[in-house]
């Protein structure tokens, strides 16, 4: 059994993740947010070697454009059931493809199944209607995904704890959103507690999370304006102790290609 992760695209412009679990002649493969237009996601994915086609499921996170993109339209267009909460859905049935797609319901804490892989959604804190982050187990390994969070808690540690490999948010560098020219409502917004992760608060959760068999922590969702993908390096590797030229950055443009777990 091989499980491994590819970023179509990170970042406020749009966000989507594809986790594959192959087992021989068996694959299953989910599409975590959708957050490009049908096109752009289906040049995503053939970037990586893959159709819409070969998708079990597409799981979207919240309700913010930049996740659910087209996640309806998607679904409805190649047959493809979407899992999202409640909450999450009765902000974004009006988008289209909503009425025609195939959606089915999750919660924080319940586990449920797509093909080989568990999955385990957890609540985190953002401004959204009812946000969900997700844990992928194969059996044998486990991914962890955080993004869109605006503060570490002792839950949301709880369940990054023991993971393989952590896809992690490192939005913003505190002093460059300070000093940027958003206004202050922005600002507030995303660095307040329920907006997005600084690289310090990226940096403090993963000092909790780490153990020796969590060998691939991939920085996600990056600002292009109020950080670099050095800064976010460098919140990343140092309580892995490891090279700042060895973490591995999804990009808004160019994602981020294969990574087995």
């Amino acid at each position: 059994m091989t499980l491994r992760f590819a970023s179509l695209g990170s970042g406020s412009e749009g966000n989507a993740l594809l986790v594959e679990s192959a087992s021989g002649a068996t694959c299953t493969r989910i599409l975590l947010d959708c957050g490009f237009g049908i096109r752009e996601t289906v040049r995503r994915l053939e970037r990586l070697g893959c159709t819409p086609e070969s998708l079990n499921a597409i799981l979207v996170t919240h309700e913010h454009s930049d996740h659910v993109g087209s996640a309806y339209a998607v679904a409805a267009k190649f047959n493809i059931p979407v899992w999202t909460s409640h909450g999450t859905y009765r902000a974004t049935e009006s988008l289209r493809g909503a009425d025609r797609a195939a959606v089915r319901f999750c919660r924080a804490d319940d586990v449920f199944s797509v093909g080989d892989l568990q999955i385990l959604p957890y609540t985190v804190p953002h401004d959204a209607r009812e946000p969900l982050q997700f844990v992928f187990n194969d059996g044998a390994r486990r991914l962890g995904v955080l993004t869109d969070a605006g503060m570490s808690t002792e839950y949301l540690c709880t369940h990054l704890a023991g993971m393989h490999a952590l896809v992690l948010e490192c939005n913003h560098d505190r002093d460059m959103l300070a000093n940027s020219a958003y206004p202050w409502s922005l600002k507030r917004r995303i660095g307040g507690d329920f907006g997005h992760l600084a690289n310090d608060i990226a940096a403090a959760i993963l000092t909790r999370v780490r153990h020796d068999s969590l060998h691939t922590v991939v920085a996600a969702h990056l600002s292009k304006q109020n950080n670099t993908p050095l800064l976010a390096a460098e919140a990343i590797a140092a309580p892995l102790g490891a090279c700042v030229e060895d973490v591995p950055i999804a990009d808004q443009e160019e994602g981020l290609l294969w990574r087995t777990v």
